[in-house]
């Protein structure tokens, strides 16, 4: 699906903000059974990606407002043996702790459901990775904290981390403005199908 033309020509960083909530917007007119549909599509795509096959442990989240809910995707995830962990915002920034199925979790900031933080933490080796808007570069536009990019730069200190944005089609922009500590995503999946980038070039 071709990016919302009222989206062209915001190309600077200072207008990031302007760009989430156009994209925001987008998201939230969505229909509940059209996100709801999507969501479902977006899920059985994340079970059939090859990179999250073979991760021994996958970071998901737990959705809020009008997200593309990622929660079916954890569950067969666990269902087919592997491990998931959720994110507990900090001080410090993002800690996973493992989450299995029926595990009851607490609320955290910004009216996230978190996992008991008392559980050890743990580093994913690969990421399902909630965004406001994307391009087709990899380039994503969070909730304007940097909690993911700063995760991701963690992460990958130690080992390679696998990223795989999941949004909705309304939410392609053509061109996320990158600052330095900007870090993009190697994939996006929308209702439409598999966006890959190449992080070689």
């Amino acid at each position: 699906m071709a990016p919302h033309s009222s989206f062209s020509d915001l190309a600077d960083t200072a207008r990031k903000p302007e760009l989430r909530r156009a994209a925001l917007a987008a998201r939230d007119a969505l229909g509940a059974e059209d996100r709801q549909a999507a969501s479902a599509a977006i899920a059985h795509a994340l079970l059939g990606l090859p990179e999250l096959t073979h991760a021994r442990l996958v970071g998901a989240f737990w959705p809020i407002r009008s997200e593309v809910d990622p929660r079916p995707a954890a569950e067969g995830l666990i269902a087919r043996g592997q491990a998931v962990a959720l994110p507990q915002v900090t001080k410090e920034g993002l800690v996973f702790r493992e989450w299995r199925a029926g595990d009851a979790l607490v609320s955290g900031s910004f009216g996230l459901s978190e996992p008991d933080p008392s559980l050890p933490p743990v580093d994913p080796d690969a990421l399902i990775v909630p965004l406001a808007a994307f391009d087709r570069t990899g380039q994503r536009i969070g909730y304007g904290r940097g909690y993911y990019d700063g995760a991701i730069e963690r992460l990958s200190r130690s080992h390679p981390v696998f990223t795989v944005g999941i949004g909705f089609a309304v939410q392609e922009v053509a061109h996320v403005p990158a600052e330095p500590h900007d870090r993009p995503l190697d994939c996006v999946i929308t209702e439409a199908g598999l966006i890959r980038f190449d992080r070689t070039a």
